[in-house]
């Protein structure tokens, strides 16, 4: 008996995500955690080795979570009006959402870039200003796979 013999009977149980024939949801749910994870790990590296990442700073990131969980909280069946249609606008509120968490997503990107050129360029180091701009570029750039990535008419 080798010792490759022992290990003939286990059998690993098969992952969920990937039994189906498609394999889209996953992959564009995987990409755009791994782009979010990246964008913070860069932005807390360069708050805790430089120093000079304020406060008030980090707010570009906040403001960008919270687009990406604008973005993503609206359905493509609510945008066309498919799905309930209570509340107070119903699909025209589902647009409005969805347009301001653009906007957010848009203003923590401009925002990051224009405290990186007005504030870290005239510093020595300017990685503090490349990973605040990265941090909102990766943010934004993950919510846009994970929103159009996807597909839902596995759900429907």
């Amino acid at each position: 008996m080798g010792m490759c013999d022992c290990f003939e009977n286990i059998s690993m149980p098969p992952c969920v995500w990937f039994e189906g024939g498609d394999k889209r949801n996953a992959y564009a749910s995987m990409l755009s955690g791994f782009l979010f994870f990246a964008g913070w790990w860069i932005i807390i590296d360069a708050a805790s080795v430089h120093k000079d990442v304020l406060a008030g700073h980090h707010m570009c990131g906040v403001v960008g979570t919270l687009s990406l969980i604008m973005v993503n909280s609206i359905s493509n069946a609510q945008m066309r009006g498919d799905a309930y249609e209570g509340g107070c606008m119903g699909p025209r509120g589902a647009r409005i959402w969805l347009f301001l968490g653009f906007v957010l997503g848009f203003a923590a990107v401009i925002a990051s870039c224009w405290i990186l050129f007005a504030v870290f360029m005239h510093q020595a180091s300017h990685w503090s200003g490349v990973a605040l701009f990265l941090q909102n570029a990766l943010i934004f750039i993950g919510s846009i796979i994970f929103k159009f990535g996807r597909s839902e008419d596995v759900w429907g």
